[in-house]
């Protein structure tokens, strides 16, 4: 979406956000002074400062819960309209219990009030929830709109745009002579060179372009050709052909700016030292918790066949530095000159070692490498270095991969991507795992793929 279209959403959700929000702060604070006004016989000032607190404490809160967001059904919204509220009361009375002050207040007051005042705002959230709904619904069909070509980045857009009390969306328009009718239940309207004719027909007010950046020239033809008509015109890049890591769209000095590729260090620095310090934090608990575990392991790798306890490989780390990655050794000592994946029945693993490599045992020492801060408990798996070398320029995009930390497990892990990567195939499916975890990372997918890992261990691809 342009910046100017996105601002315009905004501005929608902010009027019916402050709308609902002001119909709701003024019936709890009416409620309030009546009920001090029944107890008390005045407005004593240390309700007036409630009634502020309330006030002000109510926008971060209701925001964050997206209490008064139109696309909520009813149910959902009473619940996000409870759940903020007594968020509110809790912060409220924690102020209170901090400040000393709760003796101020009376306890039958607070009480009726914390319950009549959610009732309040449900009484009204209701019908204004309605009036929302059917003014966002009007102004859907008001806007008539038509998508410029036929790519599958069109076929996306027109299937998020035919979502409930989405824009009325009539069909696409060819951008090229060959294209012929659509794949979609939406109709092929004609082709572009009869856009004008097409808009003033069917009195089209928004026009989305889907073309490829290929077609720059028509895309600046198409801006310019309806700049004179009363239309909408939003231009939808489409990068289907290129591989984008966390891709975003901004303003630099009031220039609009498309973020092709952007590093999660560089555009989320706060939540990636979150990630660390959480991950850390993780790693330290659970070496002392698996301390005897690890100490059993270590002694039967000793015991079972001559070499080392531990196996230390060099692999990419984040931008693909090199790093020594540590494991229960499950092989026996080899020259291992041609570094090559283990595979089934392979006659290098150790009885001992096909045990640890099935239950993933054998990976625990990396928590010592999470404790480092050379990897983190959630990210791409770190590929042996000759490894890379092989893929990088047989799988499209593989080194980008490596714009994290390496991770214990990963999303490519959880979703069945683990294991030998016998073809190219494999491994850019496991890659492709790899560039959606970057994509969409947050700290609530690291929880879930943590949550989600122990189901995992006993995969029929690990050898």
């Amino acid at each position: 979406m342009t910046p100017l279209y996105t601002a315009q959403m905004a501005h929608r959700r902010g009027v019916t956000f402050w709308g609902q929000w002001v119909c709701a702060m003024a019936l709890v604070n009416l409620l309030l002074v009546a009920l001090v006004q029944l107890r008390v016989g005045g407005l004593p000032s240390e309700y007036r400062l409630l009634m502020i607190l309330t006030v002000l404490g109510s926008v971060p809160i209701y925001s964050l819960m997206q209490v008064y967001y139109k696309r909520h059904g009813l149910l959902v919204g009473l619940s996000r309209l409870l759940a903020g509220w007594l968020i509110l009361l809790g912060v409220l009375i924690s102020i209170a219990f901090v400040t000393q002050t709760s003796a101020l207040f009376s306890r039958q007051v607070i009480i009726v009030w914390a319950i009549t005042g959610f009732l309040a705002q449900a009484a009204s959230f209701l019908p204004l929830h309605y009036v929302a709904r059917l003014y966002s619904r009007m102004i859907c069909h008001e806007r008539r709109s038509v998508i410029i070509g036929t790519c599958p980045t069109a076929h996306e857009l027109a299937k998020k745009l035919t979502y409930p009390n989405r824009a009325l969306l009539l069909g696409f328009i060819a951008a090229k002579e060959q294209e012929g009718p659509a794949p979609s239940i939406l109709p092929l309207l004609g082709h572009v060179n009869d856009i004008r004719e097409l808009i003033t027909r069917m009195e089209v007010r928004r026009v989305y372009i889907v073309l490829p950046m290929a077609d720059a020239a028509t895309i600046e033809a198409l801006y310019i050709d309806l700049l004179d008509m009363n239309v909408d015109v939003v231009w939808i890049p489409d990068f289907g052909s290129m591989v984008l890591l966390n891709h975003s769209i901004s303003e630099i000095e009031r220039m609009p700016a498309i973020y092709l590729n952007e590093s999660l260090i560089t555009s989320h620095p706060g939540s990636l030292f979150c990630k660390d310090l959480f991950e850390r934090t993780l790693a330290a608990v659970a070496l002392m918790v698996l301390s005897p575990l690890l100490l059993c392991v270590a002694l039967a790798v000793k015991l079972t066949s001559p070499g080392p306890v531990l196996f230390k490989q060099n692999r990419h780390g984040c931008d693909g530095q090199v790093i020594k990655v540590w494991k229960f050794r499950s092989m026996r000592v080899h020259n291992d000159q041609e570094v090559r994946q283990a595979t089934r029945d392979d006659d290098r693993v150790t009885p001992l070692g096909r045990f640890l490599r099935r239950s993933s045992i054998d990976e625990l020492p990396q928590l010592f490498n999470v404790l480092f801060g050379q990897m983190a408990l959630v990210g791409p798996r770190p590929h042996a270095v000759t490894h890379n070398i092989y893929y990088t320029g047989k799988v499209r995009a593989y080194m980008a991969r490596h714009r994290l930390k390496p991770g214990i497990t990963g999303l490519a892990q959880i979703t069945g991507h683990r294991g030998e990567t016998e073809t190219l195939e494999k491994m850019q499916l496991r890659v492709a795992q790899d560039l959606n975890y970057i994509n969409q990372w947050s700290l609530w997918l690291d929880i879930k793929i943590l949550l989600k890992t122990p189901f995992t261990l006993f995969s029929k691809n690990i050898y």
